[in-house]
């Protein structure tokens, strides 16, 4: 089956088909797609896998940090880390400093958890850059830092998943 982003790809005029923002676009929502799917496969999203990673790099945060350092709004960051305690995967307290916020710690199951989430994005962002071999992956990498960090697109500084 062919992907309809890549047929717009092939019939469009040439210069759609060489234009770098349109580019970027249709390889993001080819990326997306696989991400979402690969992550929906293994009963998860992008933002556990945002915030797992983030816990388990800079530890236990309150709920506004995780927020800021996600980019996850914190109405959506809410229902992320229900899903998530629920699961036992983080642990919600209140802060002994101020009890009117909580701190979310990562468990010894989320980091098990991370550790799988982290094979398979591993995978998917195999699939998505099959074409591109490591020093390609590596300046392909670099290059899209370096215009995020121009655009300020970091949430809190850090890139988020996929």
């Amino acid at each position: 089956m062919t992907d309809p982003a890549e047929e717009r790809n092939t019939t469009a005029p040439a210069r759609l088909r060489t234009l770098p923002t349109r580019l970027l676009s249709l390889v993001t929502m080819h990326s997306d797609r696989i991400v979402t799917e690969g992550l929906a496969g293994a009963d998860a999203r992008k933002w556990h896998y945002a915030v797992l990673a983030t816990l388990e790099e800079n530890g236990p945060a309150s709920q506004a940090e995780l927020s800021r350092r996600t980019g996850v709004y914190r109405s959506d960051l809410v229902a992320v880390i229900n899903e998530l305690s629920a699961r036992g995967l983080v642990e919600r307290a209140p802060d002994p400093a101020d009890r009117r916020r909580n701190v979310i710690t990562l468990t010894g199951a989320g980091r098990d958890r991370l550790r799988r989430l982290d094979a398979l994005i591993g995978s998917l962002a195999d699939e998505v850059l099959a074409p591109l071999d490591a020093a390609e992956r590596d300046q392909l990498t670099a290059l899209l830092t370096r215009l995020l960090d121009h655009h300020g697109g970091h949430p809190g500084g850090h890139p988020g998943p996929g």
